[in-house]
C-alpha cells in the first residue's frame, strides 16, 4: 500500500469511497490536503483503498473525510496526525455510528471520544480528539 496525494484523476474512486459526487470530490483535491491510500494492480492500474482529507484552523488539524478499508483509513490518519504533532496542533473528526472500520482505525490510533457530534443525513456521528503532544509526555 502506497500513500501519495491526490489528484483530480482520483476524483472518481474518491467519490465511490465517500458516496459523494466526483466534482465534490475534485473540489477537496483544490481546497483541502488529501491524501489517497492505494495499491498497485496486475495490469499496472491501481486500486484506490481510502482517503483522507485534512485542514488546520485555530491550533486544530480538523479531518474532513476519511473513507475506505480498516488498513487504509488507519494509514491515512498518520498523515495528519504527523502533520498536527510537528505543528503542535490537536486533531479532530467525526465519524458516523455506523461506520465501524472507520471508527476503529480512529481508536486504534489512540483517538478518544470527545463528545457527540452533529447528525449528517440523519446519522449520528461521535466526536473524536487526538493531542499528540500530551501522549508523548
Amino acid at each position: 500500500m502506497e500513500i501519495r496525494d491526490a489528484v483530480e484523476a482520483d476524483a472518481e474512486r474518491m467519490a465511490d469511497i465517500a458516496d459523494s459526487p466526483p466534482d465534490v470530490m475534485r473540489n477537496l483535491v483544490h481546497d483541502r490536503t488529501v491524501r489517497v491510500a492505494v495499491e498497485t494492480t496486475d495490469d499496472e492500474g491501481e486500486e484506490t483503498l481510502g482517503l483522507v482529507s485534512f485542514d488546520a484552523r485555530d491550533a486544530t488539524v480538523h479531518v474532513t473525510q476519511l473513507g475506505g478499508t480498516g488498513e487504509a483509513c488507519g494509514r491515512l490518519l498518520d498523515e495528519p496526525v504527523r502533520f498536527a504533532r510537528r505543528e503542535g496542533m490537536a486533531v479532530e473528526l467525526l465519524v458516523a455510528e455506523t461506520d465501524d472500520d472507520v471508527r476503529d482505525a480512529v481508536e486504534d490510533a489512540g483517538f478518544e471520544r470527545s463528545g457527540p457530534g452533529p447528525r449528517f443525513e440523519g446519522e449520528q456521528t461521535t466526536r473524536y480528539r487526538l493531542e499528540p503532544g500530551k501522549a508523548e509526555q
